[in-house]
């Protein structure tokens, strides 16, 4: 008898795969499917950095797990330049090959165990959770640290902007989450995918000096070029912070040969030292979220939060999956609220990743 251990069975139900049938209603409608369930970039990538893969694509050795020495220096610029980010040195931040890849082992390839608890937002990123499984820790779910009461976590996950909610997180919450956390031993990891697309608020890292004086002791900031930089495809994510936590993560890195390929490697530098198209590609999503938001408002739908990311957190004060199920007669395809936890029973997250052809039509087929 196999004593294998399933891993997939400690994981929940890949929450996609349960859309298939209104996915079919959706796509049948007349004028075609308006898909603004996954986040997914659909612009082009900009010519820099596709002239930047070009120039590196003769790369027949293995790339440095750590990145090259101008890539490492292009985040810490852009860290400053684009978020107000101080005291970041080369060994402050590493490559990695998307930032869901870091978020899913990163309690792993911080040793955490079944003695250990993982923090993550009581409406969240998937992934979050997925990560605690993979490593066999207990995981909480908690918006309010003393929801916790006297349990003293290893690792706290937050994230803003949010996914699924927009929320942004104000500079004295996220100081008391640094503090709290000192007080308990206890790492941060900020998820800042989408820290550079605010509109109603302005978000700020847990790197910056107003949120941590400028002391980045048991702090990570996950960051990632997906969003801003349309480069899902090219799995273009790193992670800035500690420096001791740095080297335990390359180190770790380095013998599972977690490296990210070379010619990446150049064209995150190239979409790192380029602000305009970043620039372009945030004007992009504003004038989509300036079309679709007050369409689903007037539908009647409320829109909670979303003042910064790229969805609508919305809700018609019914069970989600009635609402995808409208959307889908319509032909337009949302994500489930309860995706990301049981608090989103009620709302369904809409996402401004369409061309502005589908964007506009979904607009008008809720009209």
């Amino acid at each position: 008898m196999s004593r294998r251990r399933s891993v997939s069975a400690s994981l929940p139900v890949f929450p996609w795969d349960t859309l298939a049938e209104v996915t079919a209603t959706a796509r049948a409608h007349p004028d075609g499917l308006v898909d603004l369930s996954v986040g997914t970039p659909v612009d082009p990538v900009a010519p820099v950095i596709q002239e930047a893969l070009a120039a590196a694509a003769s790369a027949p050795g293995y790339p440095t797990t750590v990145g090259t020495p101008a890539l490492r220096e292009a985040m810490v610029a852009a860290l400053h330049r684009r978020y107000g980010i101080t005291g970041l040195g080369d060994a402050a931040v590493l490559p990695a090959v998307g930032t869901k890849e870091l978020i899913a082992w990163l309690p792993t390839l911080l040793g955490l165990g079944a003695e250990d608890l993982v923090v993550i937002p009581e409406l969240a990123y998937p992934t979050y959770d997925v990560g605690a499984r993979l490593a066999g820790t207990q995981v909480s779910a908690a918006d309010s640290l003393t929801q916790l009461g006297p349990q003293r976590p290893a690792l706290v996950f937050i994230n803003s902007p949010s996914n699924p909610t927009g929320k942004v997180l104000g500079v004295d919450h996220l100081r008391k989450v640094v503090t709290w956390a000192r007080e308990r031993g206890a790492i941060v990891a900020s998820d800042e995918c989408y820290l550079g697309l605010g509109w109603d608020a302005a978000p700020v890292s847990v790197l910056h000096p107003d949120v941590c004086d400028g002391d980045h002791t048991g702090l990570l900031a996950i960051h990632s070029l997906s969003k801003t930089s349309s480069l899902a495809g090219y799995r273009a994510g790193f992670v800035a912070g500690e420096v001791e936590l740095i080297a335990e993560l390359l180190a770790v890195r380095k013998h599972a040969g977690m490296m990210m390929p070379g010619p990446i490697q150049a064209a995150m530098v190239a979409a790192l030292n380029d602000d305009a198209h970043e620039v372009a590609q945030r004007e992009t999503y504003a004038r989509r979220r300036e079309v679709l938001l007050p369409a689903v408002r007037a539908a009647g739908f409320t829109v909670e939060h979303s003042e910064a990311g790229l969805y609508l957190w919305a809700t018609r004060g019914e069970p989600c999956r009635d609402t995808v199920a409208w959307l889908a007669e319509r032909g337009i395809l949302a994500a489930p609220g309860e995706f990301y936890g049981p608090r989103g029973a009620q709302h369904v997250r809409i996402a401004l990743t369409a061309t502005d052809e589908r964007v506009a039509a979904a607009a008008a087929r809720l009209a």
